[in-house]
């Protein structure tokens, strides 16, 4: 009975000191991760035909532009925010379509949400109305977005909201999707959901040739999955772009991207990335360049077949 004891007693030690370890490793893992030493990330999550973008500012700040469809998200935010932390600050909406919204579901069950921005066209499906109880018995605030926005991240980082201008419930969600640039010192990404060519004609036409630095960005997030129907010639020039980013899904029935979109790249040279080919994106800024993390550019083909 003694022995037993005795090495029920060095076992309890040894169980006691490991798990301390595990608790301080924990939080020296916490604490230097909170530590951004001044960086912004931008991640193009990797779910398919959808969208997904997230962004964490300098100062912690976190956004999740659009949910992918699915449940896709749920695995895909594992790798851009740490297991302890269940909060997000903002989730934006850029327009009512399933491929936009779906993996927000799932995720209002697991992690704590401030604000929820939203386009202002509405969607009558039974799935939307799922999201939309969620976010009243959450009692989450929405904000219709609107030109002039501007939303601080902290660290000198902010999204700038540059559509709509006005209500767009009459319009497409397509046509009326959320357009926005997130900009960070001399770093800026021109985000966009599903939006259209008439949309961007009608931005460029909008800022006129006095103000073209209102557009220009350093990445463009390409419109509607690098659909033909979006980044015009005339919007790629006023956007001026380094590089432009496109998520699409692998051998996707609507055969995104389009050769015409990729071919307007070429013409600019601008390297085009797509997660069909490269997976999860990430960029990271330290408010003077971006810096594609640890990933070959891989050329993308049309509809993304591999």
């Amino acid at each position: 009975m003694t022995t037993f004891i005795t090495h029920f007693r060095t076992y309890a030690r040894l169980y006691i000191f490991c798990l301390l370890l595990v608790v301080a490793g924990s939080v020296w893992y916490a604490l230097v991760r909170e530590d951004r030493h001044g960086i912004l990330t931008f991640a193009v999550l990797n779910i398919g035909q959808g969208d997904a973008l997230f962004i964490e500012s300098p100062t912690g700040t976190q956004v999740l532009i659009d949910g992918g469809p699915d449940k896709a998200l749920m695995s895909e935010i594992t790798h851009v925010i740490p297991w302890y932390d269940r909060h997000i600050d903002m989730i934006v909406v850029t327009n009512p379509d399933r491929d936009h919204y779906e993996g927000f579901i799932p995720l209002l069950d697991e992690y704590r949400v401030d604000m929820m921005l939203e386009s202002g066209t509405h969607s009558s499906t039974e799935m939307y109305g799922v999201l939309e109880k969620k976010i009243a018995d959450k009692k989450i605030p929405k904000i219709v977005a609107r030109r002039g926005q501007v939303f601080d991240l902290g660290g000198g980082a902010y999204l700038q909201i540059l559509f709509p201008d006005r209500n767009v419930l009459g319009l497409s969600s397509n046509d009326g999707s959320i357009v926005m640039r997130l900009v960070y010192g001399d770093t800026s990404v021109a985000l966009q959901g599903d939006s259209t060519a008439r949309i961007e004609e009608y931005l460029t036409t909008l800022v006129g040739s006095t103000t073209p630095s209102s557009l220009k960005s350093t990445i463009l997030k390409a419109g509607h999955h690098g659909s033909r129907t979006s980044t015009t010639e005339t919007y790629v020039r006023a956007i001026d772009p380094q590089y432009v980013v496109m998520s699409s899904g692998v051998s996707n029935t609507y055969k995104h991207p389009h050769k015409e979109t990729l071919d307007t790249l070429a013409k600019f040279k601008i390297p085009a990335l797509d997660t069909c080919a490269m997976g999860r994106i990430i960029f990271h800024s330290d408010g003077k360049i971006f810096t594609l993390e640890n990933k070959k550019i891989q050329e993308v083909a049309v509809g993304c077949v591999q």
